[in-house]
C-alpha cells in the first residue's frame, strides 16, 4: 500500500494508459470501422448492397447514392426481403454511424456475415465528396 501511495503518479500513468489501448475497441463496439473509400470499393468490386436505416425525413434530406431504405425500426422484418443473398456484403449507413452499428449487429444476428457499417455515417461519406442523393 505505501508503493501505491507513493508512486501515485506512476499508478495514475499506468491506468490511463490501459484505457488508451482499450479505447479503440471501445469505439470499435458502437460504430463501424468502415471507412468511405473502402465502402466504395465494397460497392464497385463485390456488389454490395447499401442499406439507409435513417428516419423517412432524414433520408429525404440526403442519403448515399443508390442506398435502400429501412429504418432501424423496421429492420428485422424488412432486411430479409430487400437483401435475398445473405454472402452478399451489406453496408449500413446513418447519419453519425451509431444506429449502423446496431444494424450491423442485428444483420449478423439473421445471417449476414458480410454486413459492416460505415464509420462515421453519412458525414464521413460527404467528408470523402462522395456523391449524395435527396429526396
Amino acid at each position: 500500500m505505501k508503493f501505491l501511495i507513493d508512486n501515485w503518479t506512476l499508478v495514475l500513468l499506468a491506468v490511463s494508459s490501459g484505457g488508451l489501448l482499450l479505447w479503440p475497441a471501445i469505439r470499435g463496439a458502437s460504430g463501424g470501422s468502415l471507412t468511405a473509400n473502402a465502402a466504395v470499393q465494397l460497392i464497385n468490386r463485390e456488389k454490395a448492397v447499401v442499406i439507409d436505416v435513417c428516419e423517412a425525413n432524414e433520408y429525404a434530406n440526403g442519403h448515399v447514392s443508390g442506398a435502400k431504405h429501412i429504418p432501424l425500426a423496421q429492420l428485422k422484418q424488412r432486411l430479409p426481403e430487400m437483401v435475398k443473398n445473405k454472402e452478399l456484403p451489406v453496408i449500413f449507413v446513418c447519419q453519425s454511424g451509431m444506429r449502423s452499428g446496431s444494424a450491423m449487429r442485428i444483420a449478423k444476428g439473421l445471417g449476414y456475415p458480410k454486413a459492416q457499417s460505415l464509420a462515421g455515417g453519412l458525414s464521413s461519406w460527404q467528408a470523402a465528396s462522395l456523391p449524395v442523393e435527396r429526396g
